[in-house]
């Protein structure tokens, strides 16, 4: 790997490791007085955030890098991981350089997660973000544009100083550059994934869950040029499959080493979505609230926990298999995960419609082993090839 890629990717590598935010103590100690709010996983309209001067900051628990021990006493073993490890994040005191905390609408789990952390920590900013299930602009528009408005006013107080539109329309076009940037990544890696390789470019992803969006793009931007020159990284025989589910609690990057290792080129999947959530760049007007609920309504991510009701569940994912020229589909959900599982059925039968193949597993965020998941993903690699020469 030359110098110039290997200290990218190790600084990337650096803030995926730091449980303890170090590169957002950093950022507020370089000008006193900031503030920095966090945010669970899928969308929050971080453009709000930023507006006022304040740093989004993406939380999606401890990964594999921490032993819960308190965390475990707040919720049922019969759940997923994620907020056992976000509460045991805070009560070891790893996130109160956080001035608040936003919650959005995921699923039950995370919706008790937000009233538990106004239980825990009654002094702190909590808000639970509520997203539109009507996607009638004169309804669900004229709903999300309200509650926009009212976190837009939450954060003007929280950093001390009004939110002007000039404001939102400067952070909007921030956002879309590096939207922008994360298509072409993405892009670039559907068309050669043996150049980016998704244990790699996941860290590269994670970065922007603690960086400013400016500083992000740029690493990003330089991570597609940089892996497009690794003359080493040449084409295997591995199948091009979709990876799907881990849209909320991540996987732990052996696992996406695993099913590189074991002859799969993942060319597209649902990991950090919430950076990538809106499809299309959001339009600026002389009502930058307007566009970022109409952008919502428009443009947003087909996942397991978005309402769509047109019942047309699957249409998108085989989409995808057909734009990205995928020869399969992996599911791989965290374990307890209702939204992901109660979809994956409908998303099966969309699959099994059109003759796409496809497996499935289940993980948490602190999985270890990964022996049986590697021998069952190359199993199915090696079927896919098989019915691929058939």
């Amino acid at each position: 790997m030359r110098p110039e890629l290997a200290v990218l990717v190790d600084r990337a590598r650096g803030l995926y490791e730091d449980l303890e935010l170090g590169s957002v103590r950093k950022w507020k100690e370089d000008s006193p007085g900031r503030k920095a709010v966090g945010y669970l996983p899928i969308y929050v309209p971080r453009e709000v955030i930023h507006a006022a001067g304040i740093l989004p900051v993406g939380i999606v628990g401890g990964g594999d890098r921490l032993e819960i021990i308190r965390g475990d006493a707040y919720f049922q073993s019969y759940i997923c991981h994620i907020p056992r490890s976000t509460v045991e994040l805070a009560l070891s005191k790893r996130l109160d350089i956080l001035d608040g905390m936003l919650f959005p609408s995921i699923c039950d789990v995370i919706r008790n997660l937000s009233g538990m952390w106004r239980l825990l920590f009654p002094e702190r900013y909590t808000r639970y973000i509520d997203v539109p299930q009507n996607f009638d602009s004169a309804v669900g528009g004229a709903f999300w544009k309200r509650e926009i408005r009212a976190l837009c006013d939450d954060m003007a107080a929280l950093a001390g100083r009004p939110v002007a539109d000039d404001d939102l329309r400067g952070s909007i076009g921030l956002y879309n550059e590096n939207r922008r940037a994360l298509r072409e990544l993405y892009a670039a890696r559907a068309e050669t994934p043996w150049s980016y390789p998704t244990s790699e470019m996941y860290l590269i992803l994670r970065a922007g869950n603690v960086l400013p969006p400016e500083e992000h793009t740029k690493m990003v931007d330089a991570y597609r040029e940089l892996a497009a020159q690794e003359e080493d990284r040449v084409e295997k025989d591995h199948s091009r499959v979709v990876m799907v589910g881990s849209f909320c609690e991540q996987p732990p990057v052996g696992l996406l080493i695993t099913l590189e290792r074991a002859g799969c080129w993942i060319v597209d999947d649902d990991l950090m979505l919430g950076l990538r959530w809106l499809s299309e760049d959001v339009e600026t007007s002389d009502d930058p609230l307007g566009d970022l609920s109409e952008a919502f309504l428009q443009h947003s991510a087909h996942t397991a926990s978005r309402y769509e009701p047109d019942g047309n569940k699957g249409a998108a994912l085989v989409d995808s298999v057909r734009r990205n020229r995928a020869e399969g589909v992996i599911f791989c959900a965290p374990s307890f995960c209702d939204p992901a599982l109660l979809e994956q059925p409908m998303l099966v039968t969309a699959l099994d419609r059109n003759e796409i193949p496809h497996t499935q597993f289940k993980y948490s965020e602190d999985t270890g082993q990964f022996a049986v998941i590697r021998e069952q993903t190359g199993t199915f690699s090696d079927s896919i090839r098989l019915w691929g020469e058939s």
